[in-house]
């Protein structure tokens, strides 16, 4: 499964904003001109920073994605109508093209799969119940990641979640598909990655098997890619990085809120070099991997009740940008989950209850709302002392120990955290 974490915490303003559709492509009834709308996304895509000139660039320019992707869902029911509706579109009925141009070139999140099923065969029309189970990334995302990856051709190249093959493709059409290794959990997404890159002229190695063990029969990797989130990078995908390779893979906890984009680099002597950069965006939580979330009950809560206290407050909250702050959050404080729908700054701690609403009330004043055991205010207020003595970071190195210990810390260490150990290998998720 690969896609961006639309998760409850950031069904919001922001990813609204990252999955907003590209302008100029074809809405219902519209001519139906693949070239035109993958011309228009490129465009878009370029414009607002998320791709560069180069071979990731021109590798989209060259990918129809109808055939990758023919078949994809449009939700018809309401976010709170239960059970879902969705319809399933099908590019060879002529009557779906248009909306299926729309949503396969429009920027956004692609859903391809509902409630595990098989993606050969199946019959256009309207499913009901369960839920969406694998997703296309959206568009801004992995244009950013592939160009982070700085494919080339000849480079040997392993993709972690297959999902619908966009970054197999992309990894198959710049560096040749003879090095590109596809993995995913799930054998129906492998099985028609499989038939659908052959139609675009690519067989790479495409594989059903756990993304905690890789693939390592094919090792080593020049360019290791995983499109899932985990809480720590995966021990045995470093093993299988060559010299001059690098790794990316989104690191979170198990809140959905403040996520990091992990490099890892393996230099031409074998020494590892990595850091945690924090990112506003990153993809789902991998297979099994614990979440919590805000209930629709605690978000009224926050926004409506008068709280244990408020406080006046001349101390600002810390800024949305302030990501390396609130990557340190998720980590050092946890349980917090942010309510990015909220107007103003709203934090919760579903364990406990416990919630935070910041309001401004005039020139550097702020009402400051709390409930609960836990003063999140004061948490979060020490933390940003705390992460200014540092030095503001946005970026934290982080270290790889004998013993299997990772951690995160500033330059000057002054800021730090351990990620998790491995869990026991009869809890391990995989891709």
């Amino acid at each position: 499964m690969s896609t961006l974490d639309t998760s409850p915490a950031r069904s919001d303003r922001a990813t609204a904003r990252a999955a907003r559709p590209v302008e100029g492509t074809a809405p219902p009834g519209a001519a139906v001109d693949p070239a035109a709308a993958r011309a228009a996304m490129v465009a878009q895509l370029e414009e607002k920073g998320a791709l560069d000139p180069g071979p990731v660039r021109d590798a989209l320019m060259a990918l129809p994605r109808e055939v990758l992707m023919p078949q994809a869902y449009v939700r018809r029911s309401a976010h709170e109508e239960n059970p879902p509706r969705w319809d399933l579109l099908d590019w060879s009925a002529p009557q779906d093209r248009p909306e299926l141009l729309g949503l396969l070139y429009g920027g956004g999140s692609v859903l391809v799969q509902h409630d595990g099923e098989p993606l050969l065969g199946r019959a256009r029309g309207p499913r009901s119940g369960a839920s969406i189970t694998s997703m296309s990334t959206v568009m801004g995302l992995t244009a950013a990641l592939l160009d982070e990856l700085d494919l080339r051709p000849g480079q040997r190249v392993l993709d972690v979640g297959t999902g619908a093959g966009v970054t197999a493709a992309v990894a198959c059409q710049v560096c040749g598909d003879g090095g590109v290794v596809t993995l995913d959990r799930d054998r129906h997404l492998t099985d028609a990655a499989a038939v659908r890159l052959a139609d675009l002229g690519f067989r790479p190695a495409v594989v059903c098997g756990s993304g905690e063990e890789g693939c390592p029969e094919r090792a080593p990797y020049d360019r290791i890619f995983v499109s899932y989130a985990v809480e720590r990078v995966p021990a045995v995908l470093v093993e299988q990085l060559a010299p001059g390779g690098r790794l990316l893979v989104h690191i979170t906890t198990a809140s959905p809120s403040w996520p990091a984009l992990a490099v890892v680099e393996r230099a031409a002597d074998g020494q590892l070099h990595a850091e945690l950069r924090a990112t506003e965006f990153a993809h789902r939580a991998g297979y099994g991997m614990d979440r919590i979330f805000l209930t629709e009950e605690l978000r009224n809560r926050i926004a409506t009740e008068p709280g244990t206290w408020t406080q006046r407050s001349m101390l600002a909250p810390p800024a949305d940008t302030d990501r390396g702050l609130w990557l340190a959050a998720d980590h050092l404080l946890g349980g917090l989950v942010r309510d990015f729908s909220a107007e103003h700054l709203a934090i919760g701690a579903p364990g406990c209850g416990s919630w935070l609403r910041v309001e401004p009330v005039g020139h550097r004043r702020w009402n400051v709302t709390t409930s609960g055991p836990r003063d999140i205010w004061k948490e979060v207020q020490d933390l940003t002392a705390l992460w200014r003595t540092a030095g503001a970071p946005n970026r934290y190195r982080l270290s790889f120990d004998p013993d299997g210990t990772q951690r995160a810390a500033s330059d000057c260490r002054r800021l730090s955290w351990q990620l998790p150990a491995p869990r026991p290998s009869n809890e391990r998720a995989v891709s």
